[in-house]
This record gives C-alpha cells, sequence and structure tokens, in this order.
C-alpha cells in the first residue's frame, strides 16, 4: 500500500517546528492516512544551508515546491492530499 507522504524539515529545539507536525498530525483520521518524517536539518550541513532560519518546512513530493514553512498552512497539506490518493 501506498499512502502520501509529507516530509518536515525542523530542529529539534524549535517550537515552530514542533507546532507544525501537532498540526499535521491532527489532520490524521480513519479517512485520511499519511506518514509523515522529521529531518533535523542541524544534521546536515546542506540542509542548513538550505533551509537554515526558514524552519519549519513541509513538503508533500520534494521535487516540487515547499507546501508552508514558520506555519503550518492547513489548505496546502490538504491539497496535497487530495491530489495523492491511497493506492493499494
Amino acid at each position: 500500500m501506498r499512502i502520501p507522504h509529507f516530509t518536515l524539515y525542523a530542529r529539534s529545539y524549535c517550537h515552530l517546528c514542533d507546532d507544525m507536525l501537532v498540526a499535521l498530525e491532527a489532520l490524521q483520521s480513519a479517512t485520511v492516512r499519511f506518514t509523515v518524517s522529521v529531518v533535523d536539518i542541524d544534521d546536515y550541513p546542506a540542509l542548513v544551508a538550505r533551509f537554515d532560519e526558514l524552519v519549519p518546512v513541509l513538503f508533500g513530493h520534494l521535487a516540487e515546491p515547499e507546501l508552508c514553512h514558520y506555519h503550518f498552512d492547513e489548505a496546502a497539506a490538504r491539497r496535497f492530499l487530495a491530489s495523492s490518493p491511497v493506492s493499494i
């Protein structure tokens, strides 16, 4: 089964990052399913160079523009989920 996947670029000490993850996870339900990878940018110098003060940064497809940064954009996350139906 393939379900939609989000990538959240974050920092371990970032309250905005924690807030975005909580808001994103709140979208989960019996009918809305997805996975999330949280990547601590401080573990990767190239990610610090790319994102540094922009975190948190949320992506759906990594090859596409970010869905949001700083604050969770629920509408953007829902659009991504709607465009990425679950496949079995």
